[in-house]
């Protein structure tokens, strides 16, 4: 087994495990968690793959969102990979900032040096991971996706570009149109170059407008968000799932901001939307 596990816990009659294991596609050791339903002990069970934002862990979803109760009542596995890859040798941010390197992949290929070697974060969530954890843990191959802020741009775009993959895409908070947020500029300058026209493969908002989504899209924004509208573009979502007709819900919720205090309180629904399409749920 190439996993090598290091912590256990027992939640809600499931197991709520971290592992380490050495990246083939980012050249380091990496750390992710992942909840098993009680479901497991005896069957596969689907998985819901959250991406979570700047500056954050595996362990921040994990231990903020309270999403094990309902993913043990669902039968639904939740994994959570780690947000770049670390450890000796892996680039950062040459001034230090939290909002490039690490622990800021974007959840792209990075194609500029000296980050092209470690920060292929797109291709860990999209092939490597899951491959990994279908062979070595009881996972079927059904999954859905989703994430908060640099997590829910990387949820939206991966589900986007990969609708055989998965079954339903949601978000919280996403980085909706990073071609125009100075986040987004900045990571995308620095990992990508500097020619807009490279960027767009990681947009949310052009994507969905170009192309529409197989996938239903459920996504949740607060409107006393400090990042909102400035980073977040939200409107430019709406514009986007407008243009296109895609199957979104994108809701706008008074009164919530950035925080896991948002996210703890609308977890269930995503839960039990992504059931739904997993076929945990009658429709």
């Amino acid at each position: 087994m190439s996993l090598n596990q290091i912590s256990e816990q027992r939640c809600f009659d499931g197991r709520q495990l971290r592992f380490k294991h050495q990246s083939a596609v980012l050249h380091c050791e990496m750390q992710f968690s992942v909840y098993l339903p009680p479901q497991a002990a005896s069957q596969r069970v689907p998985a819901l793959y959250w991406l979570s934002g700047l500056t954050c862990t595996d362990e921040n979803f994990a231990s903020k969102a309270g999403a094990q109760r309902i993913a043990a009542e669902l039968g639904l596995a939740l994994v959570i990979p780690d947000t770049s890859p670390r450890g000796e040798g892996v680039a950062d941010d040459p001034q230090g900032s939290y909002d490039f390197g690490l622990g800021a992949g974007f959840y792209v290929n990075a194609t500029e040096e000296p980050y092209a070697k470690h920060y292929q974060m797109y291709d860990y969530i999209v092939q490597e991971l899951p491959a990994l954890l279908e062979a070595e843990l009881p996972l079927t191959s059904l999954r859905a996706i989703s994430g908060h802020s640099m997590g829910g741009h990387g949820a939206l775009v991966i589900g986007l570009r990969n609708s055989s993959r998965y079954r339903s895409i949601s978000a919280f908070s996403p980085i909706c149109h990073p071609s125009a947020c100075p986040w987004g500029i900045k990571a995308l300058t620095g990992y990508l170059g500097a020619d807009p026209n490279r960027w767009q493969q990681y947009d949310a908002a052009l994507l969905l407008a170009q192309q529409g989504s197989d996938l239903p899209i459920l996504v949740d924004q607060g409107l006393a968000d400090q990042f909102y509208p400035e980073q977040l573009r939200t409107e430019t979502l709406l514009a986007a799932a407008k243009r296109s007709g895609a199957q979104a819900e994108i809701r706008l919720q008074p009164g919530y901001d950035h925080s896991y205090y948002f996210i703890a309180s609308f977890i269930e629904q995503h839960l039990r939307f992504h059931a739904r399409y997993l076929g945990l749920l009658a429709a």
